[in-house]
């Protein structure tokens, strides 16, 4: 099968774009990175990748007049770059319909907690305020509206009695890196497709076991 060329989507340092360029470099994955664009030029995720031998580009959302400009920039670049899939990772900007209806079903998020559950910011404080025992994270097709769109994979972090927002956000972004390759490679591979806004798996998945918090005794 011929790899998917991917492009990632940063505005910070790009924890789960180096989650997902480490699983790309492993034999016979399915997908390759190629082009990693911020829209912020001191994001240091540009200079990790550039060391990575990965072509980067910065496009500065603040020097363009309005949203449409800016992604008619960004759209180019990723053409440019014969990009198949996208991945946004902590990619702080929301896309036009316009966008997003170019790469429909071909454009990734990933978002710390369980969607529909909690979506937008300060989640993982929002999660502690509500009491809620299990949280984790959700990598989805992207919509124009906020952290939704057909999940594509989720996996679960129990909240811990003494948890703060630090430290939950911690446990949450060390399974957002295992959970947001894993999502990636069944995009990548045709595994999974998008009926009527909901993802559907091309084979049957075997049960596998509860998660129960707290655990039974």
């Amino acid at each position: 099968m011929q790899k998917r060329r991917v492009g990632i989507l940063i505005s910070g340092r790009g924890s789960n774009m180096q989650s997902l360029v480490a699983a790309m470099r492993r034999p016979g994955f399915p997908a390759e990175p190629v082009i990693v664009v911020s829209n912020r030029p001191e994001a240091a995720g540009l200079e990790w990748a550039r060391g990575q031998g990965i072509a980067v580009h910065a496009i500065d959302h603040k020097q363009y007049a309005n949203r449409m400009a800016f992604e008619a920039r960004l759209h180019q670049a990723l053409l440019d770059a014969q990009v198949d899939l996208i991945c946004n990772a902590g990619f702080m900007r929301m896309l036009t319909g316009g966008f997003v209806d170019r790469w429909m079903d071909r454009q990734l998020n990933i978002h710390p907690s369980l969607l529909p559950a909690f979506p937008g910011l300060d989640t993982h404080q929002r999660v502690l305020d509500q009491g809620a025992l299990i949280t984790g994270a959700t990598v989805h097709f992207i919509r124009t509206e906020m952290d939704a769109g057909p999940i594509v994979a989720q996996t679960a972090v129990p909240v811990m009695p003494n948890d703060s927002a630090d430290t939950l956000a911690a446990r949450v972004l060390e399974a957002e890196h295992r959970l947001y390759p894993h999502a990636l490679e069944l995009v990548a591979t045709g595994q999974v497709s998008v009926r009527d806004e909901r993802v559907v798996m091309a084979a049957p998945v075997g049960r596998v076991p509860t998660l129960m918090w707290p655990p039974l005794g």
